[in-house]
């Protein structure tokens, strides 16, 4: 008897600055997917966020020039239509799973798993609520405060109240090393670190390009960046630690280092840490991963100080799976090979949509509405 294969619809690209990150992340998911248990269709989501059919993101996937097949795409398409941005769904039969792998913006902050919500369809990683908050690195981080995690001393600024944090009060507050970076973005895209008070100015001016939430964060001198990736539901398991060490004159793992060229990088799995790090960090991430509502899979980053010290840097809830990401690779070292990791996840997605099927929306008829009556008191 032969089963059914699953219809996987795999999504990538996006409205944001790690679009092209999404590209190359998918080809690597796409290219380790069993074709025996999944159809897979392609949706990739245009820079202006419209989304594309599968014989045009088949195009791109296979190196024609984004921009032209776009233009063409567009030419075919009602723009003025409400729907146009998801229209492109109706090309395909019944879709049986949607395999998100869109970072940032509309992909990594609950907008598409919303849509995946009122579709009535399984989806992998983390739902609405859990997805907006660990993109929000405020509200992370007052998650992870309330829980007892450790994570580095922040303020949250805004352009209501820019003016009254100059650098001398940032760096009374928090040191005399500061990062400035956006509270909603990715991949260190708006992230300086900053050591005067011309630096901290031309990074708030940046930074505000991607939100009006920034994040001026304590730094650490020269940490050692730790990563570990989860995977799981209720029961969630960590892998074994990777880290990363970036070339000495580099500030700190920038966009540069992470996706243009880690040529200079070096990259540590497992990482060379003693044991009582590791459980440290292990058990901190498990905690962190409950007391965030994360399901499904995600990594997380770690700074450690010069003493040893573990601080939970952020959350990602559809970690990169370029050929530099880690998040496979320290699954590949745990023992857990790509195209099974790949079923694991659409798995848990599953697992997590029959759960959440069986919970009880009871409606209550109102019938004739009955009002009290209302007495209005006259000030003196």
């Amino acid at each position: 008897m032969t089963t059914k294969k699953l219809h996987v619809a795999l999504l990538f690209g996006g409205n944001s600055s790690e679009h092209d990150v999404s590209k190359r992340s998918a080809h690597n998911v796409y290219d380790a997917m069993d074709k025996d248990k999944y159809d897979v269709s392609l949706f990739m989501f245009s820079k202006d966020g419209i989304l594309l059919g599968n014989d045009d993101s088949l195009r791109i996937f296979n190196g024609e020039p984004e921009d032209q097949v776009v233009k063409e795409a567009y030419a075919k398409m009602d723009l003025k239509s409400p729907l146009a941005p998801i229209a492109a769904l109706n090309q395909v039969d019944s879709i049986d799973f949607f395999l998100p792998i869109i970072h940032g913006n509309l992909g990594e902050d609950g907008t598409v798993q919303g849509l995946f919500r009122l579709l009535k369809k399984p989806y992998a990683g983390c739902d609405i609520a859990a997805s907006a908050i660990a993109f929000d690195k405020d509200l992370t981080k007052k998650i992870l405060n309330q829980a007892g995690i450790r994570n580095t001393a922040y303020l949250l600024l805004t352009p209501d109240n820019r003016d009254a944090y100059s650098w001398d009060t940032v760096k009374d507050e928090l040191g005399d090393l500061v990062f400035v970076k956006p509270a909603k973005q990715g991949s260190s895209v708006g992230i300086h670190k900053v050591n005067t008070a011309d630096e901290y100015e031309a990074a708030l001016d940046d930074a505000f390009k991607y939100g009006r939430k920034v994040l001026a964060e304590a730094g650490i001198d020269h940490p050692q960046e730790i990563e570990i990736s989860m995977l799981g539901n209720d029961q969630p398991i960590a892998s074994k630690t990777g880290a990363v060490r970036v070339p000495k004159g580099d500030a700190f793992y920038d966009y540069n280092n992470k996706f243009v060229d880690a040529s200079k990088v070096v990259f540590d799995l497992p990482a060379k840490i003693s044991d009582s790090l590791s459980e440290e960090i292990t058990a901190m991430a498990i905690d962190a991963y409950r007391a965030l509502g994360l399901t499904g899979f995600c990594r997380f980053d770690f700074l450690v100080d010069s003493n040893g010290v573990p601080y939970l840097n952020e959350p990602n809830t559809l970690p990169g799976f370029t050929n530099i990401s880690l998040f496979p690779q320290m699954w590949e070292i745990s023992g857990i090979k790509y195209s099974d990791l790949i079923d694991r996840i659409i798995q848990l997605g599953i697992e997590e949509f029959k759960k959440n099927s069986k919970i009880s929306y009871s409606f209550q008829a109102l019938g004739k509405e009955h009002v009290g009556e209302k007495n209005y008191t006259e000030k003196d």
